[in-house]
């Protein structure tokens, strides 16, 4: 015994990372549930029966299995957003780009580390719509003894957004596929779960506890399927400390802005009179794309407000409020200490310029001949019916196709008067990386059929937004105003109406990873390609071999 306890201290002064890691289990089984929103019923998926699903907790470091068992009929994965899955792509959850899916009745156990990642990040359903109801929070707390680097708040609150539709929502989506046309937009958008007050219901609506004087770190996280979104306190600001589990330089604002796929840490001060404040979330379009203009809404309520208090209410930011996402994102900087730098790839080994355009494909099946698309490059994506990842990991021939183009095939005035043809080519073509290569990618927006702002996403890596515009990206002037010392680390960023983004990132994931637009609507049609990044040196270079229970098409 003695010797077994002389050989534990041993290893926990030569191995202190043992130490400080853990192993968190997690159990998400997938059922049907009943729910009740807007004065109505209608059955839904869930993770364990919750809307929003369980929190996952952990620190960073720590290892995450999460056994998701299928017991609904739809095929179902989990995607971990934000995670960095280093050389674990067979847990990163994308359908048919990383796995297959999990079949009624079957399960698939996700197995990762959260190596040098802490923050609030999310987990949703890849795989059709169902990501609308089965999403929920993850939350990475930094190492033991290591903190923050901001005043640490007294409390934490998870506060989750969402979108909510009367119908059935792969119903919905099915429906416009069948049509070829634009899905329904939500009825309602949910804060925790809850719509609130709308009209022809009252719904009591989610309620934030406080206590005067105390601070409050908000984990923000925007599960929409469809919306952008404001969100506000009513008489109070807000300072934003993180986003996307990166940290960022503090600043001040009393309007947050954020994507669907985004999540911003932001700390509150009850520093104001004790009674109820009104809380909102309300959309952003800065075009003619329909979308659900329904305010969300809860409330903050200090202890000792008295019953039947009065609320504090707000002024809603403009739908259109363009001036308000930018100055929101200009603030986002990264802390870039020295614990936290900011490693912005100086050089660039490949440099991509990818067209985000909807477009108008023909359809036999459809009732007017034609269906709604889109695509990067000209290139609408067609999923295949086997894993990218599993077809490159066995090499299997015929799935796909690794000759995406960098640029588009022509070059045209992408956010002038398009005159040109609507309809795409379609392929399942990939962009193949060597390992550690640097990228740059600006993704640019047009103008075919209307103009939109395209909150993008991008699996397996963190990359800096060095800079972004309006119109077309210039590659003589342009890049001479990057910010290459300090821009924020996200892994979704929204290109502008008629603009363009710029980011970078070193390829130093292993595997085959997804980019696309994260509103599920141009997913669907098409908005999105992927990169397939070659092993590097050895096994710590290498995507690990494919588990034993990994799912089969």
């Amino acid at each position: 015994m003695a010797y077994l306890i002389r050989a534990m201290l041993l290893a926990t002064f030569m191995f202190p990372a043992l130490v400080e890691s853990a192993v968190r289990h997690y159990n998400f089984t997938v059922v049907m549930t009943n729910m009740t929103k807007l004065c109505a019923s209608k059955s839904i998926v869930t993770v364990n029966g919750k809307f929003p699903g369980p929190t996952l907790h952990a620190r960073e470091d720590d290892n995450v299995i999460v056994r998701v068992t299928n017991h609904v009929k739809y095929n179902v994965t989990i995607h971990w957003h934000g995670v960095r899955q280093l050389r674990t792509g067979w847990h990163d959850g994308p359908a048919y780009i990383t796995q297959c899916p999990i079949q009624p009745g079957q399960s698939y156990v996700y197995n990762f580390t959260l190596t040098g990642q802490r923050g609030t990040l999310l987990w949703h359903a890849h795989i059709s719509w169902l990501r609308a109801t089965v999403h929920g929070a993850i939350v990475i707390l930094p190492k033991r003894s290591v903190p923050y680097p901001f005043p640490k708040a007294d409390k934490e609150k998870i506060i989750v957004f969402g979108e909510w539709w009367k119908a059935d929502v792969e119903a919905v989506i099915n429906q416009a596929t069948q049509m070829g046309a634009a899905p329904n937009i939500s009825d309602a958008h949910t804060i925790n779960g809850h719509p609130g007050p709308v009209t022809n219901c009252t719904s009591q609506g989610f309620t934030l506890h406080v206590e005067s004087g105390k601070t409050y770190l908000l984990r923000i996280v925007n599960a929409a399927v469809n919306d952008e979104l404001f969100f506000k306190i009513a008489g109070h600001n807000l300072t934003v400390v993180e986003v996307d589990s990166s940290y960022t330089k503090p600043f001040k604002t009393d309007t947050i802005f954020i994507g669907p796929g985004q999540t911003t840490n932001a700390l509150l001060t009850a520093d104001k009179k004790i009674g109820k404040y009104l809380i909102t979330i309300s959309p952003f379009m800065d075009t003619i794309v329909a979308v659900n203009n329904v305010t969300g809404i809860a409330f903050l309520r200090y202890k000792g407000t008295v019953a039947f208090s009065s609320t504090t209410l707000t002024n809603l930011p403009a739908i259109n409020a363009t001036e308000v996402t930018n100055t929101f994102s200009d603030n986002l900087l990264s802390l870039n200490s020295k614990r936290y730098p900011a490693k912005v790839p100086l050089t660039v080994d490949h440099s991509l310029l990818l067209t985000m355009a909807v477009a108008v494909n023909p359809c036999a099946t459809c009732p007017n001949g034609t269906k709604v698309g889109a695509a990067m490059n000209n290139i609408s994506f067609v999923m295949p019916t086997t894993a990218l990842l599993q077809a490159h990991y066995y090499k299997i021939s015929g799935v796909f196709t690794d000759d995406f183009p960098a640029k588009p095939a022509i070059a045209f005035n992408y956010t002038g008067n398009y005159t040109g043809t609507l309809q795409t080519t379609n392929g399942t073509r990939l962009y193949r990386l060597a390992f550690n290569s640097t990228v740059q990618i600006v993704l640019q927006g047009t103008t075919i059929i209307a103009p939109e702002n395209h909150p993008t996403h991008l699996h397996g890596f963190n990359f800096f937004a060095v800079g972004k515009g309006l119109g077309n990206f210039d590659p003589n002037k342009d890049p001479q105003k990057f910010n290459l010392v300090d821009p924020v680390e996200r892994n979704t960023i929204s290109v502008p109406t008629a603009g363009w983004t710029a980011i970078r990132f070193r390829a130093d994931n292993p595997g085959v990873w997804f980019l696309h637009c994260h509103l599920e609507v141009h997913t669907s049609w098409g908005l999105k390609m992927a990169f397939v990044v070659d092993n590097g040196k050895g096994p710590n270079e290498s995507l690990i071999p494919p588990p034993s229970d990994l799912p089969t098409c």
